[in-house]
């Protein structure tokens, strides 16, 4: 995952996270990306400074200034590196909510999935949320015919 802080064309600065800058670019270019405060999918990357501590440096980071900001001494985490521990975690969560909602709520179509979204494209099914299987040349070919699909968030626990 990478995160990007963002500019959109009226100078509202917002972040987000994308699993590659690959997957930034393609989002970009389908206009997948827009603000959060006024919906402008003209987007582009800000200057972002790195953090990057070294051995000497340790323990003496300051945190970034949102979370100086926000965090009362009573809920400040210990430095940056507790600050990104408890986004990843909050990530996560947000991740696995949209997960489990998906699951909970669409049908499992499994290997047919692109067949599927075909034939609710194309109107020879009705529309309905569905999930399932497809390889990346499947998934390539559903967005070349303009035919929607995302993957399902997948987090390192699942992998066990």
């Amino acid at each position: 995952m990478i995160r990007y802080a963002l500019r959109c064309d009226r100078d509202h600065d917002f972040e987000s996270w994308f699993q590659s800058s690959s997957a930034y670019d393609s989002q970009v270019k389908r206009k997948l990306v827009t603000c959060p405060i006024c919906g402008s999918a003209k987007v582009e990357k800000a200057i972002m400074a790195p953090r990057i501590v070294g051995k000497k440096g340790r323990g003496r980071a300051t945190p970034p200034p949102e979370a100086a900001v926000a965090a009362t001494p009573e809920a400040a985490p210990s430095g940056p590196t507790s600050l990104l521990m408890a986004q990843e975690k909050e990530l996560r969560s947000k991740l696995k909510e949209l997960r489990d909602h998906i699951v909970k709520n669409a049908d499992n179509v499994g290997e047919r999935f692109a067949n599927e979204a075909r034939a609710m494209h194309y109107g020879d099914k009705e529309h309905r949320p569905i999930y399932g299987e497809a390889s990346p040349e499947e998934a390539k070919s559903l967005i070349d015919e303009g035919i929607e699909v995302s993957p399902l968030p997948t987090l390192p626990e699942d992998r066990n």
